[in-house]
């Protein structure tokens, strides 16, 4: 069984793991190619990925831990917040602070400038029951955080 000192930076661990997986998955499995505000929602959750690897790594101190665990969960908060202005874009509620992006770096020929697709940051590509994935990142990164710090409050209870 999972210690619950522990389970904080594992829910910090795994769950920007998934969310940036699921990134990834929808970018190179389905060609949902990620517009400038999709970048920085990954930040955060690559961020909270060595964080909560740090807080597992020093886990017998649990100062370092919880630190380094509270730290994990800002960052996927961060990304969750940054899902919500972008989602906000994406709805029209109000202007983004950038508009497009293109995939492709390096290098390039005005053949490959043509073919790059431009993507915008006020269009969502995808969405579920009206969500987009900005939205799904805001919704999942704010209670993952949120769950996060409420297993970081609990204190183990000592065994009578």
């Amino acid at each position: 069984m999972l210690k619950s000192r522990l389970a904080a930076p594992f829910v910090a661990l795994a769950a920007p793991l998934l969310l940036y997986g699921g990134a990834l998955v929808s970018q190179f499995g389905f060609g949902l190619h990620p517009c400038e505000m999709c970048y920085w929602q990954r930040w955060p959750h690559q961020a909270a990925i060595v964080l909560a690897l740090l807080a597992l790594i020093l886990r017998a101190n649990d100062r370092a831990l919880r630190a380094f665990t509270l730290l994990a969960a800002t960052a996927i908060a961060v990304s969750g917040l940054i899902g919500v202005f972008h989602a906000g874009v994406e709805y029209g509620w109000w202007e983004g602070l950038t508009t497009c992006s293109t995939t492709h770096s390096g290098p390039i020929t005005l053949d490959q400038i043509m073919a790059t697709p431009l993507i915008r940051c006020d269009v969502a590509q995808w969405k579920l029951f009206g969500i987009s994935l900005a939205g799904f990142n805001a919704i999942f990164s704010l209670a993952a955080a949120a769950l996060v710090l409420t297993l970081l409050r609990r204190r183990p209870t000592s065994a009578a």
